[in-house]
């Protein structure tokens, strides 16, 4: 399955710790993850070359391409913000992820199609996300 992992790139108060952990499981899993760079601390440097265009193409190709989102949302992201609407626009199925206490936009939340959860541990957002896409690759009941 291949699984586009969105997070904050351009917020200086990001945390990867957990974006480092699904894209781990998500990769030991099988999934094909084209957006790898966003676990990066200097993943930006990976689009410098590109015009903002070509990036936007690009990502928004990926995405079409994409069987599920999981999306770590506790840095705000106008960029992932993007990529959750255009995901569900699409009809691709969305996981929302966020650190607890995190306040997360109720727009994104109250989108149809998108499943929020919220997580305590890097090993409990791992836990979401395999559970999510057993429920995706299981398709419709």
């Amino acid at each position: 399955m291949q699984v586009y992992l969105a997070a904050a790139m351009t917020n200086p108060a990001r945390d990867l710790t957990v974006v480092r952990a699904l894209l781990a499981y998500l990769e030991s899993s099988g999934h094909t993850v084209p957006t790898r760079h966003v676990a990066d601390a200097g993943g930006k440097a990976t689009d410098r070359e590109l015009t903002d265009r070509h990036l936007a193409r690009r990502d928004l190709a990926w995405l079409a391409a994409s069987d599920a989102v999981v999306a770590e949302v506790s840095t705000p992201s106008h960029g992932v913000g993007v990529e959750v609407t255009a995901a569900v626009a699409a009809g691709t199925p969305v996981l929302l992820l966020a650190g607890a206490g995190v306040p997360v936009s109720r727009l994104l939340l109250g989108l149809e199609g998108v499943e929020a959860r919220t997580y305590r541990s890097k090993e409990e957002a791992v836990e979401w996300t395999a559970s999510f896409l057993a429920h995706v690759n299981a398709g419709p009941a």
